[in-house]
């Protein structure tokens, strides 16, 4: 059985190497997942975040990494059961100089810029709490988001707490600063969001098994270790499991 994974380059989520080799924390869980229920060939299409529910829903590929489950994503295509639980936070230069540490500070900014990923949750949750879209600024890829935070283009880049951390420490703590925000925070968001692994809705047969294979995996001791390598801890994996 072959099957086709897209991802988007996210660190810990997913990456491409030196080699061209895909790797990351959703990918890692993927393959072990899919080569539990007896996939023989994984293969990694690297693609853009605007084009995941498209591909997968057109059958350009079988399965998306995991992202943020949405009412209006879940109509698009089948969400398996949830793999993590992660908050949103800001990448900011090194000092925080324009102290934003949520989504509310913003809209009392309205000087203050923020780059947000096309098609991705947390441009919702910046206009929820009050952010005008003449502060948000929309990128394709994050390297180019990453940049414009460097160059003071836009003052934060909002995606996963998780993710932020993970680029600050990779870009080095002179230079940007992950800023995470505290829950309750920005209002509405009270509880984490899940995120889980999305198909075709007509796949049905694929779904059923990885959802058979993560209930029985999720949480094991060797999840949560390959899940550690990637900086994922108790805290974004215990809140998905039973769900």
């Amino acid at each position: 059985m072959k099957v086709t994974i897209a991802y988007i380059e996210e660190p810990p989520f997913g990456w491409a190497e030196a080699n061209g080799m895909a790797t990351g924390a959703d990918i890692d869980l993927a393959d072990a997942v899919l080569r539990a229920i007896g996939a023989t060939r994984i293969e990694h299409r690297l693609t853009t975040f605007s084009e995941l529910l498209p591909g997968v829903a057109a059958g350009r590929w079988d399965m998306n990494v995991p992202l943020f489950v949405t009412p209006e994503r879940a109509s698009l295509v089948a969400f398996s059961v949830p793999v993590w639980a992660i908050g949103d936070g800001f990448l900011v230069r090194a000092g925080n100089p324009e102290a934003l540490n949520s989504y509310a500070s913003f809209a009392k900014r309205r000087d203050a810029r923020l780059g947000i990923i096309a098609g991705q949750v947390q441009h919702e949750s910046a206009r929820g709490a009050g952010v005008g879209e003449d502060q948000i600024t929309i990128f394709e890829h994050q390297a180019d988001a990453i940049e414009a935070v460097r160059s003071g283009a836009i003052d934060a880049y909002a995606s996963t707490a998780l993710g932020n951390r993970i680029l600050a420490d990779r870009i080095g703590g002179s230079v940007l600063e992950a800023v995470e925000h505290s829950p309750g925070m920005n209002g509405k968001q009270q509880k984490l969001p899940l995120g889980a692994f999305s198909l075709n809705r007509r796949n049905s047969d694929l779904l059923d098994a990885v959802n058979a294979q993560l209930r029985s995996y999720l949480g094991s001791p060797d999840h949560r270790a390959r899940m550690a390598r990637f900086g994922l801890a108790h805290n974004e994996i215990d809140p998905a499991l039973g769900c």
